[in-house]
C-alpha cells in the first residue's frame, strides 16, 4: 500500500512540475528579443542577442519570415518579427 501512495504522490508532483514549466514557457514567449538572425528553420528563428546568447523563438506570422534572412537585425515580440531599420 505504501508503494501505491508514493506512486500517487510522484504523479501529482510531476503534474505540478509540468504545469509550472508550461506556464513559465508562456510568459517567456511574450518577452521582447532583439538581435541578429543566425538560423531560420520553418517558423523558428534563432537569434543572437546583444549579450551573445542564442535564443530560438517561434514566429506566429509566417508571412513576415519571407522578408527575413540570416544576418538581419530583428525584433521579436509576442511571436511577431520585424526587421530593425526597415
Amino acid at each position: 500500500m505504501k508503494t501505491n501512495m508514493k506512486t500517487k504522490k510522484l504523479i501529482v508532483l510531476l503534474m505540478v512540475a509540468a504545469f509550472t514549466l508550461g506556464v513559465a514557457g508562456l510568459s517567456f514567449s511574450a518577452e521582447e528579443i532583439k538581435g541578429v538572425v543566425s538560423k531560420i528553420e520553418g517558423d523558428k528563428l534563432t537569434i543572437l542577442d546583444d549579450k551573445d546568447r542564442e535564443k530560438t523563438v517561434m514566429v506566429k506570422d509566417k508571412e513576415s519570415l519571407k522578408e527575413i534572412k540570416v544576418a538581419d537585425r530583428v525584433l521579436v515580440k509576442d511571436g511577431k518579427v520585424t526587421k530593425e531599420g526597415a
